[in-house]
């Protein structure tokens, strides 16, 4: 069912399906929206209840005034407000690179509603200096050029080798959902991840378990900056996609899939 949010400068467009407890809080990324979920959605609704935002300048959500600047902080009380709206009190949710670092925003916020949480291609470090450079000149870029032009640049990057050669479509179905974008939410988004914070301490307190999906290929998220986190949580869930880049909910979704069941799982049991 496709529902809308109204909560402070956002508009916010989500959708809620399947019946069964527990509730999966899906939260995408930079330069996507609910869709880039869809090759869970038909797999996990079967046994869970799904709650997929767009986040706020994504999808069918907007800012109501996009001068107004959103931190990965405000993306998470949003979550928190649209979960309580709904009536639902702990949810297991799993955030894919920029959604990643709102999950462990609304960890650090909201830990008494986690049953448990996931980094799908996502970091707890912060951006180093040389990631925020590359940020702020991907704004400029985007200032000079548009959102549209600075998203067909990056998102081949997002993929791995394998998966350009084998499923250019794929590749070009993302790039065409960028055409969708405003220049100044993808800007606010860049300024946001720029500013957060270092969310090391989170997973370190955490007191649920902890699902980490790495791929092989990520230069975004790269694997071996993964694996010095995977370690940080008393009880950690690690999967690595190999010949995987920062994409793996399309590129290999069956495994995907069967990581997010199976941490699940665990996770109603314990």
């Amino acid at each position: 069912m496709h529902k809308k949010f109204q909560h402070i400068n956002a508009s916010v467009s989500y959708t809620l399906t399947g019946i069964k407890e527990p509730v999966i809080v899906l939260v995408h990324g930079f330069g996507e929206d609910a869709t880039v979920w869809n090759e869970q959605v038909g797999f996990l609704k079967e046994n869970h209840r799904l709650l997929i935002p767009d986040l706020p300048g994504s999808g069918n959500s907007f800012f109501k005034n996009a001068e107004v600047a959103s931190s990965i902080d405000d993306f998470a009380e949003m979550i928190a407000a649209l979960l309580i709206h709904e009536k639902i009190s702990h949810c297991i949710m799993l955030g894919h690179s920029m959604g990643g670092y709102i999950t462990l925003a609304f960890a650090a916020k909201y830990p008494d509603m986690l049953e448990g949480f996931g980094l799908i291609h996502s970091t707890a470090f912060a951006d180093s200096d040389e990631k925020k450079q590359n940020r702020l000149k991907g704004i400029t870029m985007m200032q000079e050029y548009g959102g549209y032009a600075f998203l067909k640049t990056t998102t081949p990057n997002l993929f791995s080798e394998a998966y350009k050669r084998n499923n250019a479509s794929g590749v070009a179905a993302l790039i065409e959902k960028g055409k969708d974008f405003l220049t100044a939410a993808l800007q606010q988004y860049y300024q946001a991840m720029m500013q957060r914070p270092d969310r090391t301490d989170v997973l370190e307190c955490s007191k649920v378990p902890v699902l980490f999906i790495i791929g092989t290929e990520d230069v975004a998220a790269p694997m071996n900056d993964m694996l010095k986190q995977t370690h940080l949580p008393g009880i950690s869930f690690i999967h690595i996609l190999n010949e995987t880049g920062h994409m793996g909910m399309w590129e290999k979704p069956l495994e995907v899939n069967e990581a997010v069941d199976s941490f699940v799982r665990y996770v109603q049991s314990s």
